[in-house]
């Protein structure tokens, strides 16, 4: 049962918040920023990937029955693996609480906030009776939110959240928008998002914003990343969705991660 619920956590979709904390931190190098907190920036991203992991696990408690009937998610930890909702959400509540426990007791009470809208945006988006999950407005409640919460949560705790420009927040908000939607199936309006994504991010290029190198580090390894992802949308949906999950959620991680310690470090 604990090999199950861990697994449940995702762990290899921690690559999300790694992501975003090297984004951050990449404007803090470039600035001439020191990091003299390399360790609460450490601490700050595992606690933020520990509570997704509690999240992920509810979220697929509580999509459970339509999970069982989607071939996509016949791996998912549940559907493999009968375990009673109760050891679920205890598991999950475990988590939750210890994170906050800790977070409040050893970090800025700013980063405690982050994580308090991390986890109110999760539950309106997963339980009833408002499940946006199922609304209209579900893909700007889902990853583009959280995205943009995962970058905050890291440039607190460097000590200026707009360390990272607002257009950059605004960039990661769409490209968060249209994962999901290519996630979702939803072709015309990923393909549209797509296209103003790469728009604003050559306003962000041509106006000094973003520079190469924080280009090539921070966002080429995800933008290759979903190439398959969008591939997916019109051939192969199963073996291009699974060859951007190893790509992003695997080798991208490592990647992101070394490149984090080489800044802090």
């Amino acid at each position: 049962m604990i090999k199950t619920l861990i697994k449940s956590t995702r762990i290899t979709w921690a690559s999300k918040n790694v992501n975003a904390y090297l984004l951050a931190l990449t404007y803090a190098y470039f600035a001439g920023i020191s990091i003299n907190n390399p360790f609460e920036i450490l601490e700050g991203l595992l606690l933020v990937s520990i509570l997704w992991g509690a999240l992920y696990s509810l979220n697929d408690l509580t999509d459970l029955e339509i999970d069982r009937k989607d071939y996509a998610k016949r791996n998912r930890a549940f559907i493999k693996n009968n375990i009673d909702g109760k050891w679920i959400v205890l598991f999950a509540g475990i988590l939750i609480i210890s994170v906050f426990i800790i977070s409040l007791a050893t970090l800025k009470p700013a980063f405690t906030i982050i994580l308090g809208l991390m986890l109110l945006n999760q539950l309106l988006y997963t339980l009833p009776p408002v499940r946006l999950k199922d609304t209209l407005i579900a893909p700007f409640a889902s990853t583009a939110t959280n995205t943009v919460l995962r970058i905050a949560s890291c440039c607190v705790l460097i000590g200026n959240i707009f360390l990272v420009p607002t257009s950059v927040y605004l960039f990661m908000y769409i490209a968060g928008m249209c994962t999901y939607l290519m996630y979702k199936a939803k072709t015309v309006p990923a393909s549209i998002l797509a296209g103003a994504a790469g728009l604003l991010l050559a306003y962000i290029l041509i106006n000094d914003q973003m520079n190469l190198v924080q280009f090539l580090v921070a966002v080429v390894p995800a933008g290759l990343a979903a190439i398959p992802l969008y591939l997916s949308l019109f051939t192969e949906k199963d073996r291009m969705t699974s060859i951007a999950d190893v790509a992003y959620h695997q080798v991208a991680m490592i990647f992101f991660f070394i490149c984090i310690l080489i800044i802090i470090f």
